[in-house]
């Protein structure tokens, strides 16, 4: 029985070998090439981390409320204790030698202290399954870090190999749909500075609502000492990783960019006016959100080296829709709370001029693409799975397609173009709402049959 078991564990062990491999040769193609742009890449950013102010101090600490989960509530408090100790020696020693306080935030050190701390206790004091266990929570928070880092890098590269853009074709299709941006980008103006700040807020903190989802679904992880077979963290850093390569094939800046004057931060708050005047000379020309775009022929444009090209598909949107689809299964509250997150982001992503609405579409078929993968896979491909994934592609690949090659014909007929438009994603929607609960229902412990009374 023991050879048996050992036999399976290493095609699995191998198989996360690889992708230990992969994962960390992608990392080190990603530091050459921020380095050939004269900036530094994930790796070097996250060891400056270890000492120096970090740019994410939030995030370092939902990365270590992540790795928490595999261990006992005393083992929470000390690590807990532990991770806000060592920040306030790093401000009481900076307060000392006066260092810069402008850039990153104050505190998060600790937390990354005690990430890797747990790393060395894995190896050094534990063995058999209580090593393995303790090494998935770190190696969990250090992704959660890692792929906030790559995606910064990714940001990078995409404004530094595509120096033209494909916003006049996108915002040419987002006309069957009504121009949705332009919409709710008047209503943001409209609500003022309050408006604008909750949904910067909601906007800027994603990452941290998924970690409430994921330690939510994570609960027993310490108890059960396994962690279960699909949780959000998979979806969300798989959309991380799948989507910003779709950024090389389809650049787009959105329309504050490419149609508005751009914004400005001051303290790390977003302070965005429509009646500023324009100083970005790339842009189309000064019409977001007052003013809809004409319908003309779209063409290509040059555009700066700055700007991420990070609109389709909408990867806030996918990251939201994922939250809220993880949160239908947890209490009333959960459930509340992901689905105002997603109302909100799309308010956000569309309000804020980040986003086309085309680009939200874009972004749902995406995620349940991948969340049907992901289940297809834990359950064993069959029938139903792979008609669920193929149908999700070939949606996705359609709506690229065709706001790429036939965005005139959809805003001079978007009384037809755009309920289609709506229809495809809604046909993903369907099918996988309807696939999928099958497959939750086939998967739910059966109840014991009590015994008949006589």
């Amino acid at each position: 029985m023991s050879s048996a078991c050992s036999a399976l564990r290493r095609p699995r062990t191998a198989l996360w070998a690889a992708v230990a491999v992969v994962a960390l040769g992608f990392l080190v193609a990603l530091e050459f090439a921020a380095r050939r742009y004269g900036e530094p890449g994930p790796l070097t950013t996250q060891v400056r981390e270890v000492v120096f102010r970090p740019k994410s101090g939030g995030l370092l600490y939902a990365a270590m409320a992540l790795m928490m989960v595999v261990l006992t509530w005393r083992q929470r408090l000390i690590a807990l204790a532990a991770a806000i100790g060592i920040d306030v020696v790093f401000l009481v020693v900076r307060w000392a030698v006066d260092a810069d306080a402008t850039e990153g935030h104050p505190f998060g050190n600790g937390a990354l202290w005690v990430i890797l701390g747990c790393a060395v206790v894995a190896v050094t004091r534990r063995t058999g399954p209580e090593r393995v266990l303790l090494m998935k929570g770190v190696g969990l928070g250090l992704l959660l870090v890692a792929g906030r880092k790559t995606g910064d890098t990714w940001l990078l590269i995409t404004s530094k190999t595509r120096p033209t853009v494909l916003d006049q074709y996108v915002a040419t299709a987002d006309q069957a749909l009504g121009n949705p941006s332009w919409l709710v980008g008047r209503l943001v103006t409209a609500t003022g500075r309050i408006g604008f700040n909750v949904l910067d807020i909601v906007y800027g903190q994603l990452a941290v609502a998924a970690v409430v989802v994921a330690l939510y679904q994570l609960r027993h992880v310490a108890a059960e000492r396994r962690f279960p077979r699909h949780h959000l963290v998979r979806t969300f850093l798989l959309i991380g990783l799948l989507g910003p390569a779709f950024y090389m094939v389809f650049p787009v800046v959105g329309p504050l960019f490419a149609y508005g004057t751009g914004t400005e931060h001051w303290a790390g708050i977003s302070i965005w006016s429509p009646e500023t005047d324009p100083s970005e000379p790339w842009a189309v020309a000064t019409l977001w959100p007052q003013t809809l775009p004409p319908v003309t022929a779209p063409h290509s444009m040059p555009f700066d080296g700055i700007t991420p090209r990070n609109c389709m598909p909408s990867l806030h949107t996918a990251w939201a829709t994922a939250i809220f689809i993880h949160s239908r299964k947890g209490p009333r509250v959960l459930r509340f709370a992901g689905t105002f997150w997603l109302i909100a982001t799309l308010c956000a992503t569309l309000g804020f001029g980040y986003h086309y609405g085309v680009d939200l579409l874009a972004g749902v078929v995406f995620t349940l693409t991948i969340e049907a993968g992901l289940r297809a896979y834990d359950r064993g491909w069959d029938r139903s799975g792979v008609r669920l994934v193929a149908h999700g592609t070939t949606v996705f690949t359609a709506l690229l397609l065709s706001y790429r090659f036939l965005p005139t014909p959809m805003a001079e007929h978007r009384w037809l173009a755009g309920p289609l438009l709506v229809l495809a994603m809604a046909s993903v929607i369907y099918g996988y709402v309807r696939t999928t609960a099958p497959w939750a229902l086939a998967s739910a412990p059966q109840a014991k049959p009590q015994p008949e009374l006589i």
